[in-house]
C-alpha cells in the first residue's frame, strides 16, 4: 500500500488549466478539440476522419497535437494556437467558492498549462479567479515543449523558483503527474464527476490507482475547502 504525500509542507500550489480548474462536463475542451481537428484537416488537406486519427495519434505520442504538427509537418505555433483557441468561453460560469478556496491556500499559486496565455486569461476571467494566481507558465514559456516532457517541468521550476519538495500539482491527466511526483511534489488527479457525461479518450481517464498519484478528487473546490479546514 502506498502512503500518499500530505500538504502540510506545501508552499507552492501548481494547477493545470483545462479540465482541472473547471469541470470536465463543461466540455469547453470539446470546442478546442473540434478546432484542432479542423486545423489538421485544412492544413493537411485530409478528410475529417483521417484528421481525427492523426490528431489523437500526435496527442498521445507528442503530448499535444500541436507538437506533432510542428514536428511532422512544419506548422507554426502561433498559427495553430490562434486557430484552436478561438472558442466560445461562455459555458464557463464564475466560481467564487473555488476562488475563495484557492485564495486561502498558504503560499503561491501558479498555473502550468499546455495552452496559451490568451486562453488562460479568458478562462480565469470567466471563472472570476484571475487575481488569485501569481503566475502562468504556458506552452510558449515551455519553448513549445508540452507536458509531460521532463524538461518542461524543469523550466517551470527554474523560472518560478519552485522547490518541488514543497509544492503540490493538480492535473486532470495522470501521465502529466509522473514527473512532478518523481521530483517530490504532492500530486492530485482531478477526475470527471461520475454523474456527468464527458468527452475524453479512454487513456485520458486512466491512472487513478497509479503510484505517482497521491490523491484523486472529482470535486476540486470541495477538496481545497477540506484542505483549508472547512467541512
Amino acid at each position: 500500500m502506498k502512503t500518499p504525500r500530505s500538504f502540510g509542507h506545501v508552499e507552492t500550489w501548481v494547477f493545470d488549466l483545462d479540465n482541472t480548474l473547471y469541470p470536465h462536463h463543461v466540455n469547453l475542451w470539446q470546442q478546442v478539440d473540434a478546432r484542432i481537428g479542423e486545423f489538421v484537416s485544412n492544413w493537411l488537406k485530409v478528410t475529417p476522419g483521417e484528421a481525427r486519427r492523426l490528431q489523437k495519434d500526435y496527442y498521445l505520442r507528442y503530448g499535444t497535437t500541436m507538437r506533432g504538427m510542428m514536428t511532422e509537418h512544419g506548422v507554426q505555433a502561433d498559427d495553430y494556437l490562434a486557430y484552436v483557441h478561438k472558442i466560445d468561453h461562455s459555458p464557463l460560469q464564475p466560481n467564487p467558492a473555488m476562488g475563495a478556496a484557492i485564495a486561502k491556500l498558504p503560499g503561491r499559486k501558479l498555473i502550468l498549462t499546455n495552452g496559451s496565455v490568451d486562453h488562460v486569461d479568458a478562462v480565469l476571467d470567466r471563472l472570476g479567479i484571475t487575481n488569485h494566481f501569481d503566475g502562468v507558465f504556458d506552452i510558449i514559456a515551455a519553448d513549445l515543449e508540452p507536458k509531460p516532457a521532463p524538461q518542461t517541468y524543469q523550466k517551470f521550476l527554474r523560472l518560478h523558483d519552485v522547490d518541488p519538495a514543497k509544492a503540490a500539482m493538480f492535473e486532470d491527466l495522470a501521465r502529466n503527474l509522473v514527473v512532478p511526483h518523481e521530483l517530490g511534489m504532492t500530486t492530485v488527479l482531478v477526475v470527471p464527476d461520475g454523474s456527468q457525461e464527458v468527452v475524453r479518450e479512454t487513456w485520458e481517464l486512466e491512472g487513478r490507482d497509479a503510484a505517482h498519484v497521491d490523491h484523486v478528487t472529482d470535486d476540486l473546490t470541495g477538496f481545497l475547502q477540506r484542505l483549508n479546514g472547512k467541512p
